[in-house]
């Protein structure tokens, strides 16, 4: 037995001619609001007002940014105006990974920033020193970097 296998599914139906079920009721309830308001308010007054409407009525009914309806965009914008937004900064203590690379792979070397005031470098810098004058009898002279 065959069965026929569904093709372009991410596509709405065409309901009411060449209208999706949305865009008609997106369009109907752009009229309607339009109707209400032309019967409350003076026509040149209704005229300015339904304009808005009618453009966001159409902008629902057809239009996409980036591929995506435009119900889409105006929801995120609404979320973002009216959503709490507090960015606040917490340090964190992570170690500083510093990159090496050889001619065959990348190694990856932890580096610890440690808080050392100068009086304490210098005296690390002297005992270094000294401990280097007394283990190193052969006279090379060792780089030690701080």
């Amino acid at each position: 037995m065959r069965y026929q296998t569904p093709q372009f599914i991410e596509e709405d139906e065409k309901l009411f001619g060449p209208l999706t079920f949305r865009q008609f009721v997106y369009l109907i309830g752009g009229l309607g609001i339009s109707f209400v308001v032309y019967k409350l308010l003076p026509f040149l007054l209704a005229i300015l007002v339904i304009i808005p409407i009618m453009m966001t009525a159409l902008a629902l009914a057809f239009y996409k940014v980036n591929e995506r309806p435009f119900v889409d965009t105006l929801e995120a914008a609404f979320y973002f105006i009216f959503s709490n937004r507090l960015y606040t900064y917490q340090k964190t203590d992570k170690p500083i990974q510093q990159t090496t690379t050889t001619n065959q792979k990348t190694q990856i070397a932890p580096v610890v920033n440690v808080g050392v005031s100068s009086s304490k470098l210098k005296d690390l810098a002297w005992s270094l020193d000294i401990n280097e004058k007394t283990n190193n009898k052969s006279g090379d002279n060792l780089k030690i970097n701080i």
